[in-house]
């Protein structure tokens, strides 16, 4: 017989590695019928790993999964699906083109004895799907027709079909307006109701302490702690999340001089002005001014709108809402291109996929975005090339110092490295750097903040985004605050504190007062 009280999912000491990378290190989790458990931690902390393992995508090396007390060992997907455990991810997984009873009975559709699908039982079947999560609509409709919450809840009504004891939302609320996501939660609360055990990962804080009754914490592939919701404050879970203790954070404070800039401020013209800027389901409408020669640190969580914020200034996605200024005239990026021709860079977070190009030389992969300035017709010649590469190697102390080495045989330092040399060989007036640190070892580390502070005190603007709140405060003359995909704060950074920032990133979202 079943014990009622023990866990639906159990992890066990679960390991899960990848060629120079420990994704999960002897993880334990446990998931309760009828409770929202919810799985944090910041980029990197293992929460996407553990979610593949339980379901099959990830084989674990150590370690061990039970599921109602059984042990399992899936090869795959379907047998997590066969096993009662069903995922709805943040990318919605349907077909737009096929009805929505197509969508809930996808490759499970109920057939005639003598051939062909039956699809008055399948619309009948679809139906009570939907009924079932209280969504009372057309399952014959094409699934095109219908908001991206309710194709949300066409999901979740696909993954409950097949008669899920666990159901698994990883970011189900990132593309819904507040609306939508009361609906979610309120079938979220049925489903609990029911008897589901439900795992809710997001990043939105506000969102996990009105839904979830308890939560599991990682970071860097390891278990920090279960703590019920209701009993771990905000401010104790953002620590846990950052990896850092209170006192050790507010002996640290910022390395930068208290320099001229701030005292200049009300009589200067910003270089960049976003006013009113944001973009539906991305971030909320947000002012914010970077001066000449000022470092504006960016804080948030994962989540916050960290990279939305720098992708819309740099022209990389067009903002709905505001507009944005440059040297006090209105401008609109109409491509990352044209923010160039403004000298607008922008450094992403993702620098394998979006940075380097690896089989590329280092040469090459500086002269780049030169290179595009000019356009493809007016090659830069390569004397031109190797004074650049040459340049850059020996002042940015690049290792090994060898222009035609390939990009992809270098430390991550060294790559971040010839990223930003690619960005200051077209002398940039804003350079946004996207957490240009992450990944990279402590020295490598120090050698780039003091590179971007030496820059700015040569008159270099730079918007600094940091998931490490203490590297935001060493380096910048001033700090934005962003939670939940809107600026609740934008202070100066005298006397500020990681404590300080983490109380406005954790403070409850009842109280809008801007602290600007």
């Amino acid at each position: 017989m079943t014990n009622p009280t023990a866990p639906v999912v159990q992890l066990t000491d679960v390991s899960v590695g990848f060629p120079g990378v420990q994704a999960l290190d002897r993880v334990s989790f446990r998931l309760f019928a009828g409770e929202v458990h919810s799985l944090m931690g910041e980029n990197g902390a293992g929460k996407s790993t553990l979610i593949k393992a339980l379901t099959g995508v990830h084989r674990i090396d150590e370690g061990t999964i039970e599921i109602s007390g059984h042990p399992v060992s899936f090869s795959g997907p379907a047998g997590a699906l066969a096993a009662g455990v069903s995922t709805v991810y943040q990318e919605i997984n349907l077909l737009p083109n096929l009805t929505v009873t197509e969508n809930v009975l996808l490759g499970r559709e109920p057939r005639r004895r003598l051939g062909g699908i039956d699809w008055r039982e399948a619309h009948r079947q679809a139906g009570e799907a939907l009924l079932g999560i209280g969504v009372d609509i057309d399952p014959r409709t094409l699934l095109a027709d219908h908001p991206p919450a309710i194709q949300q809840l066409i999901a979740i009504a696909r993954a409950m079909s097949v008669s899920a004891k666990v159901l698994i939302l990883d970011e189900p609320t990132s593309s819904l307006d507040n609306d939508e996501v009361t609906e979610l939660f309120r079938v979220i609360g049925n489903l609990k109701a029911a008897g589901v055990a439900i795992l809710f990962v997001s990043h939105f804080l506000d969102q996990v302490y009105e839904i979830s009754d308890r939560l599991t914490v990682l970071r860097d592939g390891k278990l920090v702690g279960e703590y019920l919701t209701d009993e771990l404050l905000r401010i104790d879970l953002v620590q846990k999340m950052i990896g850092k203790e209170m006192a050790v954070l507010d002996d640290i404070r910022s390395h930068v001089a208290e320099s001229e800039i701030e005292a200049e401020l009300d009589t200067e013209t910003p270089l960049v002005s976003a006013i009113g800027l944001g973009r539906h389901g991305a971030l909320e409408a947000i002012d914010l001014d970077v001066y000449e020669g000022e470092i504006v640190g960016i804080a948030g969580l994962l989540g916050s709108g960290r990279t939305e914020l720098a992708r819309l200034l740099t022209g990389i996605d067009r903002a709905d809402t505001g507009e944005l200024r440059v040297d006090g005239v209105k401008t609109a990026f109409r491509t990352p291109r044209s923010a160039l021709k403004r000298r607008i860079t922008y450094a992403s977070e993702d620098r394998r996929t979006e940075g380097i190009i690896g089989e590329l030389s280092v040469r090459d992969n500086i002269a780049l975005a030169l290179q595009a300035d000019l356009g493809w017709f007016r090659r830069l010649p390569m004397q031109r090339q190797n004074e650049l590469a040459l340049s850059y190697i020996q002042a940015m102390d690049i290792r090994p110092a060898d222009p035609d080495a390939l990009m992809n045989t270098l430390s991550g330092g060294n790559q971040q490295k010839v990223l930003l040399a690619r960005w200051l060989a077209i002398a940039p007036r804003l350079l946004v750097l996207d957490e240009p640190t992450r990944g990279i070892d402590i020295g490598a580390k120090a050698e780039i903040q003091k590179l971007v502070s030496n820059l700015a005190e040569n008159g270099l603007s730079v918007v600094f985004i940091s998931a490490e709140l203490e590297e935001v405060l060493r380096i910048s003359n001033r700090v934005a605050i962003l939670r939940d995909r809107r600026k609740v704060g934008d202070l100066p950074n005298y006397d500020l504190t990681v404590g300080a920032l983490l109380a406005v990133i954790a403070q409850a979202s009842n109280d809008d007062e801007d602290l600007a």
